[in-house]
């Protein structure tokens, strides 16, 4: 390893969360799936990178932006995360609502009022 390539390795993953951080904190979710590739990416990068026990001198700086960058990086996929499942709940409860309790049975026939009712929702980032 050297110290060069261990650096050049933290600050392309550094600059990725960075960018996916952004797109986290603006809820735009298709920027943040465009970031998956290029952060596995800088991942591998850093540990092919990284060989020894020791983190170069030089690279201290960049190490500590990018375990701050890390850790921002979970909060906001927690948020992420919880926010998405705060809106398939309102559609959920929307599509219920809008059925009026009645869905379909496996049969084809309505199903009786009150009766519970099966949905499925799909989306791609």
């Amino acid at each position: 390893m050297t110290a060069a390539s261990f650096l050049t390795a933290v600050e392309r993953l550094a600059g990725v969360l960075a960018r996916e951080n952004a797109a986290l904190a603006a809820l735009d979710m298709a920027e943040v799936a465009l970031c998956l590739p290029e952060k596995t990416a800088a991942l591998a990068a850093l540990v092919d990178a990284r060989t020894g026990d020791a983190t170069p001198a030089a690279a201290r700086a960049a190490v500590a932006r990018a375990r701050a960058l890390m850790a921002e990086n979970r909060t906001l996929l927690e948020r992420a995360m919880m926010v998405q499942n705060r809106i398939i709940g309102l559609i959920a409860g929307a599509m219920r609502e809008a059925a009026g309790g009645r869905g379909y049975r496996s049969d084809g026939q309505r199903a009786p009022a009150g009766a519970a009712a099966a949905y499925a929702v799909s989306a791609r980032a």
